[in-house]
């Protein structure tokens, strides 16, 4: 739902990361300093050790531990081979100045998230 504009920003910004199935992208309790989105591949959520959600392309990870800088709520490990693009916190800063849509968009799919908690 965003601009080519604004997503012909966030690809000046993204890092493309190729990752193994088993990898863990993020583990729950640790600080978050960047946003991962699923480009290929599939993920699962787990909080205290219970699967609370499987991810696929489109999905993004990350995000509420960066908006909030706060540690992160849940551990993201790799079911698959995945390509993912990463935005650090400074690039979400800068994207804020930019494209607010694109940290607006972030921030609605953060609440959506608290919603389902």
């Amino acid at each position: 739902g965003l601009s080519d504009e604004a997503l012909g920003h966030i690809a000046a910004l993204a890092a493309e990361v190729s990752v193994p199935e088993g990898k863990e992208l993020v583990r729950e309790g640790d600080y978050s300093y960047d946003v991962l989105a699923i480009e290929e591949g599939t993920a699962r959520v787990t909080r205290g050790g219970e699967t609370i959600a499987d991810l696929g392309p489109g999905d993004v990870i990350g995000e509420m531990g960066v908006l909030e800088r706060d540690q992160r709520n849940a551990t993201v490990i790799a079911t698959s081979p995945m390509m993912l693009m990463t935005l650090t916190g400074w690039d979400i800063k800068r994207l804020e100045k930019t494209e607010p849509e694109v940290v607006a968009h972030l921030r609605a799919v953060v609440e959506q998230r608290r919603d389902q908690a």
